[in-house]
């Protein structure tokens, strides 16, 4: 398809993913039927034409119920006909929603599953958990991170300083790899709060760092950029098809020192042990704070999510045993619940006596931590993202 359609396709994709459960609930209101009704092609016909309707300028409203008509199974035409023609051509026509909580209410507006809204709200409140909600249907912004490696400030057409960052800036059209400051390798991909973990880290010129789970590369390409090149990075992950975006990616920005290594970050390996000045331990974890991106993550079962501590526990003890004394310990996630977070470090510090929380301080707007530091998706338009800053004592 030309790339406007394909932008169009992918925009009603994400869309719908994104408002499952209030499209649901309104095509159930105004057809008097339970979406169980519809088969699964239907449904999602008219799940597409209602989206479009609510959520979208560009498409008139006779145009996507013609084209929902069109697409729609030849035993199921009129019955989409008739239902797309009872709907309100704009939202604000809607009628409030009706449920038995408040949990249950904001699960439908925002589409978010019932025991997350609960989740959110116990660990935040509930005004700071509807502006979670909100924000995770916001559009996403591509951010990219400036190479000082190979350019100190950027005049590309496309690129809108973050506001947040000096070395920040939001690609606001088009693709990253068609920007030609991509192709100079003068910038890479790497949200804001992301890049903050690595600054929270603190690598120095010259230090040894191992990034556990480096793929695709971008917290071992800021920390070489915070090393002006100088010094030594082994990126691991295991994936070893992985290891080659990392590769290609830092030989377009020009950076010498990251060396990759296909491992399992859940064991330490003999030859670091005690060696690094910096281990960045960024594990796997449910997303939930980039659900923005990745909307379907809200989807995840909360049996998935409480299998990952487990892992993140077994990675950050592995990843220790790598820091030397007077080392500094980095743990993050792209999440933003408390059992995959705190509940982590708070587990690896009772049974690591020596090592400590270590307070530290963040570029632009986002201040001094304690030692641990939550960043929510609506506080400033970045991933939701946990930080934590951890050093080996002297003895």
């Amino acid at each position: 398809m030309p790339a406007r359609e394909t932008a169009l396709a992918l925009r009603i994709v994400s869309g719908v993913l994104e408002n499952e459960a209030f499209l649901d609930y309104y095509i159930e209101l105004y057809s008097n039927r339970k979406k169980s009704y519809f088969d699964s092609e239907t449904l999602d016909v008219l799940r597409m034409s209602a989206y479009q309707l609510w959520f979208l300028d560009r498409v008139p409203a006779h145009a996507a119920v013609s084209e929902a008509v069109d697409l729609a199974p030849k035993r199921a035409k009129a019955l989409v006909n008739a239902i797309l023609r009872k709907l309100p051509e704009k939202p604000e026509a809607l009628p409030e929603i009706k449920a038995e909580s408040e949990n249950e209410r904001l699960s439908i507006k925002y589409s978010h599953p019932v025991w997350l809204v609960q989740r959110l709200n116990d660990e935040y409140g509930a005004d700071v958990c509807e502006e979670i909600l909100r924000a995770d249907n916001l559009p996403a912004r591509v951010s990219l991170i400036l190479n000082t490696l190979r350019a100190e400030k950027l005049e590309e057409e496309g690129i809108e300083p973050s506001g947040l960052l000096d070395n920040a800036c939001f690609l606001s059209g088009g693709g990253v790899e068609e920007l030609e400051a991509f192709k100079r390798g003068e910038v890479y991909v790497q949200d804001v709060s992301a890049y903050l973990a690595v600054c929270a880290a603190g690598p120095k010129p010259g230090d040894t760092v191992l990034d556990t789970c480096a793929a695709p590369g971008g917290k071992s390409f800021a920390a070489a950029i915070m090393m002006r090149d100088k010094g030594r990075i082994i990126s691991r992950d295991i994936h070893e098809k992985k290891l080659r975006l990392i590769e290609t990616g830092a030989e377009r920005l020009g950076i010498g020192i990251i060396e990759t290594e296909a491992a399992d970050a859940r064991e330490a390996g003999p030859e670091f042990l005690g060696k690094c000045d910096v281990v960045l331990t960024d594990v796997p974890c449910s997303g939930i704070g980039v659900i923005r991106k990745k909307p379907e993550i809200r989807y995840k079962r909360p049996e998935e999510i409480s299998r990952l501590p487990e892992i993140q526990l077994s990675i950050l003890r592995a990843g220790a045993e790598n820091v030397k004394k007077g080392g500094v310990l980095l743990y993050s996630t792209c999440t933003i619940l408390k059992e995959e977070n705190e509940k982590v470090v708070s587990a690896f510090l009772n049974e690591n006596r020596d090592f400590e929380l270590e307070p530290f301080s963040l570029p632009g707007p986002f201040g001094k931590s304690g030692g641990m530091r939550t960043i929510l998706p609506f506080e400033y338009g970045t991933d939701g993202f946990f930080i934590c800053r951890m050093r080996r004592k002297m003895s």
